[in-house]
């Protein structure tokens, strides 16, 4: 397994963040804002607990081949003033190999959101899978409540293609889905 994705560098650096991999020690940090509700009901399913967190940061902090449908670069969000501290993160998944499609997500630490590092973070991880994965095209899916990444979806110049009524339950609530999309050929950043 590699540590990351042939092509693409890690870490990767904008003028504020720096977006790395998840290491042992980042589990406190992660769990700080995956085990809040708030966070959570965005992703259809339970807060994680501290276990959780650091189960998932040893299965995917390696990275994977970015080979088959599946394969995912989950990346750890810093402020570039502080690296060792994970305010959120990043993820990218080879949603469909054959036709180069990939999933872009993106969680923020609450207190950390408004400052627009999400946005920052997603254009960069964007802008990589395009450029240094040869990614046709781009998608995310979000909860049509979740207005903070439908902000961040358009100002990544993403369009709306579809949306999903009740297609999920979230808990006892039928959730609805945007799904937002870019093709190689629209992205400009």
């Amino acid at each position: 397994m590699t540590a990351v994705p042939p092509g693409v560098r890690a870490p990767v650096v904008t003028e504020r963040l720096v977006l790395r991999l998840f290491t042992p020690d980042d589990v406190d940090d992660r769990y700080a804002y995956q085990r809040l509700p708030d966070v959570a009901r965005y992703l259809y399913r339970p807060p994680l607990t501290r276990e959780g967190c650091a189960e998932s940061i040893a299965a995917r902090a390696g990275g994977t081949p970015w080979q088959a449908d599946g394969d995912a670069l989950l990346l750890a969000v810093c402020r570039a003033q502080e690296p060792d501290v994970v305010i959120g993160e990043v993820v990218l998944t080879l949603a469909n190999a054959r036709a180069r499609q990939a999933e872009i997500g993106w969680v923020l630490h609450p207190r950390h959101a408004g400052h627009g590092y999400a946005t920052e973070a997603a254009r960069a991880l964007a802008s990589a899978a395009f450029g240094r994965l040869g990614v046709h095209r781009l998608f995310a899916r979000l909860d049509v409540l979740n207005t903070a990444s439908v902000r961040v979806c358009e100002r990544l110049g993403m369009r709306r293609e579809a949306h999903l009524v009740d297609n999920d339950l979230d808990g006892d609530r039928w959730g609805s889905e945007y799904v937002y999309a870019v093709l190689a050929r629209e992205w400009t950043s």
